[in-house]
């Protein structure tokens, strides 16, 4: 066990470039990994992870704000470990556009990992994670553990280990991607899971279909968990569209967030054999009672309409291939 734990030398990984018209979305992720910061600060779910990548805001969110990451955390999380009971945690997780996001540490604290887990996200985005991973024990420590040889490979742009690894990567060009992902050990022939937050509305609408089409013709059982806008046709979702702009950030995917039935069809479009989706109303309806009573009781929330409103133009979406003798299409939320 000694030698497991030794800090590791590091070798030498490759490098690449940030595109500056990308910063809008880049800076996304920074507003996710606050908003999620304060919610954990207050109670709302249990992470000690995230305060080691993300500072805590001075400004205070708002108690709907703070409940729809609440329902966005607990429906992701659902799915993926209803995909990770009917594969007995012998497959791998594709997290697409990861940001600060601290999935391997809390399943590695409740013993669910799976074979590997892969991040992808925009080169200087996994140059701040890695940063963080490299001098705080706390995130190191854990990948250590997990790792069989004496030296991890990281570097600014790209961690592998036996059990993890962060790739920084551009999702819209899928031969590097690929090539990256293969050389980090990804098994085509392991079940698959695959999950975008926020992440496909800031492509175009061709972009995001070739990456859901690569993703359905690269594994031969799979799944996908897709959360992001819906309804944006209303004026609601109009002025969420104008106050993303304003910061230059477009929602270049934004028309095939009219409805749920428009978030399905694009991924039975897209090779997926089945596709299901609910909006966040939906999701935060059906958390058990003493759950709901929790959360509730931490802030105190003026309009319940406001809540609802925010809700009803987010969704959850998941799509499966194959796996029937896992019980894939099976998996609900």
């Amino acid at each position: 066990m000694a030698a497991s734990l030794r800090r590791p030398s590091f070798s030498a990984c490759s490098s690449s470039s940030a595109d500056p018209d990308d910063e809008g979305v880049r800076g996304t992720c920074e507003d996710a990994s606050i908003c999620k910061r304060f919610a954990v600060s207050i109670g709302y779910w249990h992470d000690p992870y995230i305060q080691h990548f993300v500072r805590l805001s001075k400004e205070r969110k708002a108690p709907e704000i703070n409940r729809g990451y609440f329902a966005r955390v607990h429906g992701v999380s659902q799915l993926i470990k209803a995909f990770l009971q009917k594969t007995e945690c012998h497959c791998q997780i594709l997290n697409l556009g990861a940001g600060m996001d601290t999935t391997f540490w809390r399943l590695k604290d409740e013993d669910l990992l799976p074979s590997k887990y892969f991040e992808v996200d925009f080169p200087m985005i996994v140059t701040r994670k890695l940063h963080s991973i490299k001098y705080k024990p706390f995130l190191l420590q854990p990948i250590i553990e997990l790792h069989s040889e004496d030296t991890l490979q990281i570097d600014g742009h790209l961690l592998d280990s036996k059990r993890y690894a962060i790739i920084g990567a551009d999702l819209r060009d899928l031969p590097d991607l690929e090539e990256k992902l293969k050389k980090c050990n990804m098994n085509p022939q392991l079940p698959t899971l695959l999950i975008t937050e926020c992440v496909l509305v800031y492509m175009t609408p061709e972009q995001s279909a070739n990456l859901l089409k690569w993703a359905a013709n690269s594994f031969e059982t799979a799944m996908f968990i897709n959360y992001e806008q819906v309804n944006m046709d209303d004026r609601f979702g109009q002025i969420m569209i104008e106050n993303l702009r304003r910061r230059q950030c477009d929602l270049a995917g934004v028309e095939t967030c009219k409805s749920l039935e428009s978030q399905k069809e694009r991924l039975l479009s897209n090779g997926w054999e089945t596709a299901s989706a609910v909006n966040m109303m939906e999701v935060y309806s059906r958390l058990p009672q003493a759950e709901a009573s929790r959360i509730e009781s931490l802030e105190f929330l003026d309009e319940m309409e406001l809540l609802e409103q925010l809700m009803k133009h987010y969704c959850l979406c998941w799509a499966s291939k194959g796996g029937s003798e896992l019980g894939l299409k099976e998996i609900t939320y």
